[in-house]
């Protein structure tokens, strides 16, 4: 048997001798969006280092547990931090907890992250429903397919899900909550953007831009899994000056005071799954 596929079904294994449920849903907190873990009933938490095969997420604002409970009345898995590309581990290695979801029967996955705003109509603290993506990182897809998963091609023409993003917006409404849509252009990092990749960004089509969550959207599509992603606007590419520029600590603030709001959102979302 592939050894990466035996790897998913030790995890798998091991979690299903924690819990008892198929979650309704697995989330994925980005950089400072923890808070949402911290909202999770009845929770059962799994620090990453306790799990068979899971890496350490080494990033800022990023706990690195794994959280079961529930969350708007439904089952839920939330991971407290990400690996990244940046961090030094393969694409194999930063989707893996996807797989995981994925051979466990999770049918849904929800996305976060902290981004920077390339349309100037993009503001600190928006939340930004994820519509579309731009690649610029290597595709996880690449190798061998694993037809466990799904197919060698899969069809990335409508990604992140309409229905999911029709409640998000019925329930933002009703909460008096402001969503901006857009596009989110996913780079390696871990340097932040020059101001002239901005611009081109820009250009292309981009209006947020980070280091993450892209690859785990291309494995969740490949593995049939219903995707929901959010970006919160932690700094403006259109306010960097010689005198003012991209501070991680600065994102991890901006990110915490959207967090109340994501967090709100979310469970609404997810409650009417």
């Amino acid at each position: 048997m592939n050894t990466y596929l035996t790897q998913i079904d030790e995890t798998v294994a091991y979690l299903r001798s924690r819990i008892n449920v198929i979650p309704d849903a697995a989330i994925v907190l980005g950089s400072g969006l923890g808070k949402l873990g911290d909202r999770i009933e009845n929770p059962t938490v799994i620090p990453y280092k306790e799990i068979p095969n899971f890496k350490t997420s080494t990033a800022t604002g990023h706990k690195g547990n794994l959280i079961f409970g529930q969350l708007g009345s439904k089952n839920v898995v939330a991971m407290q931090g990400r690996f990244h590309f940046y961090e030094g581990y393969t694409m194999q290695e930063v989707t893996f907890p996807v797989r995981v979801f994925a051979r466990m029967g999770i049918k849904r996955l929800f996305v976060s992250n902290a981004a920077g705003g390339v349309n100037p109509d993009m503001h600190v603290g928006d939340l930004m429903i994820i519509t579309d993506h731009i690649n610029r990182m290597p595709n996880p897809l690449v190798g061998p397919n694993m037809e466990e998963f799904g197919t060698r091609f899969p069809d990335m023409t409508t990604v992140y899900s309409r229905a999911l993003r029709r409640i998000a917006h019925d329930e933002a409404r009703q909460m008096g909550i402001e969503l901006k849509e857009g596009v989110y252009l996913a780079s390696t990092g871990p340097t932040y953007e020059t101001p002239a990749e901005y611009r081109y960004f820009r250009t292309i089509g981009a209006d947020a831009v980070g280091m993450s969550t892209v690859p785990e959207v291309i494995v969740a599509r490949h593995s049939g899994m219903e995707i929901f992603g959010m970006s919160v606007i932690t700094n403006e590419a259109a306010a960097l000056s010689d005198t003012c520029l991209n501070d991680g600590n600065d994102v991890i603030v901006a990110a915490d005071r959207a967090a109340d709001r994501m967090t709100q959102l979310f469970t609404q979302i997810i409650g009417k799954l």
